[in-house]
């Protein structure tokens, strides 16, 4: 038996104009977290994967060609040069769907690190990064590629599309409320209908991109200097720039009122939005005063973490 798990993750800054070039920073959340046992399964000729949470089981030669665990699993044998066959693999994921802590690539990794390992691979997490990235195309359409290179690196990432991924090296831990408005929300659709409002004004589009790309640049320099103030405040234009670009929702809106009420540094939507996460700059000692309040507020879930810088194994990959 083999198995190997993989991290939730929540994007700092940038969301949305991540996926039209400009960058976003995104932190991993290891309290959450999906896993994937492989193991033999004497006799059969045939894979048979298993998602308990998800009330799945059925066997690889039976999964359409749209279903993204069976296709990674296909893809990771034909990268690992085998015909398998005789294996169970089973997933189970402690991150909540459709509320943009990466349920999918989570799992995907998952998958990956344990077929990788499995079949004495071990491949490292750029390797496992590429391939998770191919699951997220059937998952979300026109993925970013944000979420496969965060979680499959388990450290802050600074992300350009079509550019390689950079660590990101950071002045202190950095404490985060994640608090859930229990809304699921789908990627794609919200994707899509950013897509369709920059079709019909895209300069106004392309200006709010604009805004939230030096925002994110200016974010790096303050995390790097350990300036959770500064901080705080670029969260809340950043949560300013999302509500007009139409990805807000009320829920969320209070969410963020409430935590800045109760003394969070800053607050935004984390995500594709329209429900799903936000997330709140605090102080430790201003932590449980905020999580009472984003409870009070309506979150049905909330997870207190705190982002440090790469591992000394990952600086080769980190930048300031």
């Amino acid at each position: 038996m083999t198995s190997a798990s993989a991290c939730g993750k929540v994007i700092l800054f940038g969301e949305h104009a991540v996926v039209y070039g400009r960058p976003a920073i995104a932190v991993p959340v290891s309290q959450v977290r999906a896993e994937a046992v492989v193991e033999p399964l004497p006799d059969a000729g045939d894979i048979l994967l298993e998602a308990p949470d998800l009330g799945r089981n059925c066997w690889l030669s039976e999964a359409g060609a749209d279903d993204a665990i069976a296709h990674l699993v296909r893809l990771t044998l034909k990268e690992l040069g085998i015909s398998a066959h005789g294996l169970r693999i089973t997933v189970r994921s402690g991150l909540p769907i459709g509320r943009g802590m990466g349920s999918g690539a989570a799992v995907s990794t998952a998958i990956v690190r344990a077929l990788s390992r499995h079949f004495g691979a071990g491949w490292p997490a750029e390797k496992v990064s590429a391939l998770v990235f191919e699951a997220e195309k059937l998952y979300h359409g026109t993925p970013s590629g944000i979420d496969n290179t965060v979680i499959a690196f388990e450290a802050p990432v600074y992300f350009i599309k079509g550019q390689p991924p950079a660590l990101l090296s950071i002045g202190a831990p950095l404490p985060l409320l994640i608090a859930d408005t229990g809304i699921f929300s789908s990627t794609r659709e919200v994707v899509g209908a950013v897509r369709e409002a920059h079709a019909r004004a895209p300069e106004r589009y392309e200006g709010l991109f604009d805004a939230i790309g030096e925002l994110v640049n200016t974010a790096r320099q303050k995390l790097h200097a350990d300036d959770l103030p500064a901080l705080g405040r670029l969260m809340d234009e950043n949560h300013r720039l999302l509500q007009e670009i139409g990805v807000s929702c009320p829920e969320l809106d209070a969410l963020v009122h409430a935590a800045k009420g109760a003394g969070a540094l800053g607050a935004k939507l984390s995500g594709a939005g329209r429900g799903g996460n936000m997330i709140a700059l605090v102080t430790p000692e201003r932590a449980a005063v905020v999580e009472q309040a984003l409870r009070t507020a309506g979150a049905v879930r909330v997870i207190f973490t705190q982002v440090s810088s790469p591992s000394a194994e990952q600086s080769r990959y980190a930048v300031a």
